[in-house]
């Protein structure tokens, strides 16, 4: 699943590209893929004919402000206005991702829904697993009163309220290893597989160790690391293992640079002691047994 530096990579990819995009056409190629109210056919109707503005993301969601000409000029000016029409969100899940056609295009048989402006430029959403989502957020109505899962997020990694403080407060007398907590969307907004096993090696903390257990200095160091592995994969382009792209088509290169994730079995960059990889709570873990302690 895209974490949050190729939902950012692909934030930044469709800000560039959907700069002026007025929606003149859509075509929804599967009904489950469109989450809120009122199913493709409130989706089309309202999306039709929308301007896209500006792109933000939180979390691993993707939100783009909407705009549509005024129905009615009460000014008489000649140049309609564009008022607010609510926001246009997006989930990748595991495999969603964005493609761009200036030109017609045949399709794929994993293409879900497909944007095209009055160039007949197209932006194409394909989804091999078919768990991503989109929604229409009406005017006036808060995203997570639509998009539930935004009422489940904890802080952004960069805000300043991701802090040491914070941790401490939220882990107490916690026995979850902290690379499960890492896991929980709750306590820190869109960190993955990837990053909590890249951040723990940076941290030089062992992945089972229990959570509640981390000193406040660790928890500092926690904090940095992970910020700084993040910002590093952005740089990136974020990681591509299997399916991720961004809008262009283009791999992400952080993968290429892991120091622990994919690499069991392998020696270890910083020290040369073989990675280690098990499964913890569920997920696939590599750490290093020398460094991390």
């Amino acid at each position: 699943m895209p974490e949050l530096p190729e939902v950012e990579t692909v934030r930044k990819g469709l800000a560039d590209r959907l700069a002026f995009f007025e929606i003149n056409n859509l075509e929804v190629c599967r009904e489950r893929t469109i989450a809120s109210p009122g199913g493709s056919q409130e989706f089309i109707s309202m999306l039709k004919g929308a301007h896209v503005g500006h792109w933000q993301r939180r979390g691993k969601y993707l939100l783009a402000s909407l705009h549509r000409k005024e129905l009615k000029d009460t000014n008489n000016n000649h140049k309609p206005k564009l008022i607010d029409w609510g926001l246009w969100g997006v989930h990748l899940r595991m495999t969603g991702h964005f493609q761009w056609y200036e030109k017609k295009s045949s399709t794929c048989a994993h293409t879900r829904v497909r944007f095209w402006n009055k160039r007949g430029e197209e932006l194409r959403f394909v989804d091999v697993r078919s768990f991503g989502q989109m929604w229409w957020v009406p005017p006036d109505v808060a995203p997570e009163n639509i998009i539930t899962g935004l009422k489940k997020l904890g802080p952004e990694p960069f805000s300043e309220s991701f802090n040491a403080i914070y941790l401490q407060e939220r882990l107490k007398g916690k026995k979850r290893p902290i690379k499960s907590a890492l896991l929980d969307q709750s306590l820190v907004a869109g960190t993955g597989n990837i990053y909590a096993d890249e951040s723990l090696f940076e941290a030089k903390i062992l992945p089972n160790k229990p959570s509640g257990e981390l000193s406040y200095s660790e928890l500092e160091n926690l904090c940095s690391s992970l910020t700084k592995i993040l910002q590093i994969s952005i740089g990136k382009g974020g990681t591509t293992f299997s399916d991720f792209r961004d809008i262009e088509g283009i791999n992400g290169n952080y993968g290429g640079q892991a120091f622990v994730y994919r690499r069991g079995g392998k020696p270890c960059r910083s020290c040369g002691t073989t990675i280690k990889r098990e499964s913890l709570s569920g997920r696939s873990t590599h750490w290093c047994p020398n460094c991390q302690h």
